[in-house]
């Protein structure tokens, strides 16, 4: 069956009605997982006194929902490509929303895992449909620049409103509300996305293969799973265990893409040293970022008393920043280089990070909202022209795989970060000395020590509290210290891997 996307006058393609209609409803999607990851930040401190999980099921509670849906993006790119992306978009946001309140009811951290995993599954179909619809939707290179601006602008705006809602939620119903939000959105999605969606797919897709979905899957979680422990307990034979069982699992993954016929990830895209470079770029960024971001809304509200709301309006300027550099980011690139634009943007990111290694308990807004704006600015820089290079340098047909590569190795990126540099804080954390009587608790997570810090007496428990923050916030500095060195060797990784790259120079 032919795509209605893939008519025979190319200039009908780029001048088919309704196109920017139908980016509104896919940038629905986007907004949706933009707000759910950031909502888990601001909301961790109450899930922490609800459910009580210990330190480590903290951290399996942020990055579960990374481990999984990196594990699966591939394959649910590849899945898009085949049945179609239109399909799939519409039945993993349905997915997504019904899991999101299983989320919301979780009454246990064993739950709360197993919610945020499915989740995982569910948004592994949304991300890779996004970008190929957009791909095969606006065939015109300046049309698809700035679709691919919106695109990750909406993304950026996501995290605006994710803490500004998820604050005025957090102030006035129980944590579980900040999951439900995404039910309006999905019912928007489905409803609208059914009348105004194209269907496209992969003309000659071939059988989707069941054994490479599993070497995938088996091998992402197994990898990152392994640097996780490794990171948190030291070298153990778990670890070592999980990691060689990882490696053969990507290494066998590989060789059969190399020889089936129609692979399910074609591993000739990476020949293309702009996409290689792209792909490597967006990833290094993520893992630089995300630990750190993970971390600051416990710093905003459990280290200087911010309220939810108060905490979410703090983390707005990253967000600004990010919209106003992904509008513009196409354009800048054309007019200086692709490389110049995503190495600048990924050294002021480093450098902002640098900022960060300085702050302490009383660490004045200034210097914060300063950071968080040109973090904004330069991440939105990059991860716009990053996308376009990595959709521009592929056949539209293989668009469901390459975008699946490209949020593979964000959410690959996403999970390495919390796991390494939260591993960091989390360390550095648990070594405080605290008052004599202080619980074990305490020690697991900041969130347990201001819990235990309620129980005990008022003289201990300033004391108790103040040894605690001060321990995390030079947690935090130290990750902020280490994110600012991944960054700029991501920043000299892309001047050198992007050189010559051009945003006109695909068909």
């Amino acid at each position: 069956m032919t795509s209605t996307l893939r008519p025979a006058n190319p200039t009908e393609a780029v001048k088919r009605p309704g196109r920017w209609l139908a980016l509104s409803v896919l940038v629905l999607a986007v907004l949706l997982v933009a707000v759910d990851a950031t909502v888990l930040g601001l909301a961790t401190p109450y899930i922490s006194e609800d459910l009580n999980p210990t330190g480590t099921q903290l951290l399996w509670i942020g990055d579960v929902y990374s481990f999984v849906i990196a594990g699966l993006l591939v394959s649910m790119g590849s899945l898009g490509d085949r049945v179609g992306r239109k399909r799939i978009l519409l039945v993993g946001a349905t997915a997504f929303g019904a899991i999101s309140v299983l989320n919301a009811y979780a009454t246990t951290p064993e739950l709360m895992i197993v919610a945020r995993a499915l989740l995982g599954v569910a948004g592994a179909t949304l991300m890779p449909a996004t970008l190929a619809l957009i791909r095969n939707l606006f065939h015109d290179r300046r049309e698809r620049s700035l679709a691919v601006g919106i695109w990750g602008a909406t993304a950026s705006a996501g995290t605006a409103i994710g803490p500004i809602a998820g604050g005025f939620l957090l102030e006035h119903f129980w944590w579980g509300s900040v999951f439900l939000v995404n039910l309006p959105v999905m019912a928007v999605l489905v409803l609208v996305g059914i009348k105004l969606l194209p269907e496209s797919r992969n003309p000659r897709p071939g059988p989707w293969d069941m054994r490479s979905v599993v070497l995938s899957l088996v091998g992402v979680i197994g990898i990152v799973y392994a640097i996780k422990e490794a990171a948190t307990h030291g070298i153990t034979w778990e670890a070592l265990a999980a990691a060689l069982i990882g490696a053969g699992a990507l290494h066998g993954f590989v060789r059969r893409q190399l020889t089936l016929p129609t692979p399910l990830l074609d591993m000739r895209l990476f020949s293309d040293r702009g996409f290689s470079g792209a792909v490597l770029a967006d990833l290094l960024t993520v893992l630089g970022l995300s630990g750190l971001v993970f971390f600051l809304s416990q710093y905003l509200q459990l280290v200087q008393g911010r309220r939810p709301l108060e905490a979410g309006l703090a983390e707005l300027p990253a967000a600004v920043g990010a919209v106003a550099a992904g509008l513009i980011a196409g354009s800048v690139a054309r007019r200086f280089s692709v490389r110049s634009v995503v190495a600048g943007g990924l050294a002021a990111v480093g450098l902002a990070l640098a900022s960060l290694t300085v702050i302490d308990q009383s660490t004045g807004y200034p210097l914060l909202g300063t950071a968080l704006l040109v973090v904004g600015v330069g991440a939105g820089f990059s991860f716009t022209v990053t996308a376009d290079v990595i959709l521009g340098s592929v056949p539209k047909e293989q668009a469901g795989s390459a975008s699946a590569v490209s949020e593979t190795a964000y959410e690959l990126g996403a999970a390495l970060g919390i796991a390494l540099l939260g591993s960091i804080v989390t360390g550095v954390y648990r070594d405080f000395t605290g008052p004599a009587g202080t619980p074990a608790r305490a020690h697991e997570s900041l969130g347990g020590a201001v819990e235990a810090a309620a129980t005990l007496p008022p003289q201990t428990s300033g004391t108790l509290l103040d040894a605690a923050r001060t321990s995390f916030v030079d947690g935090l500095a130290l990750a902020a210290g280490a994110g600012a060195a991944i960054l700029l060797t991501a920043a000299a990784a892309a001047w050198y891997l992007l050189r010559d790259q051009k945003l006109d120079s695909t068909p």
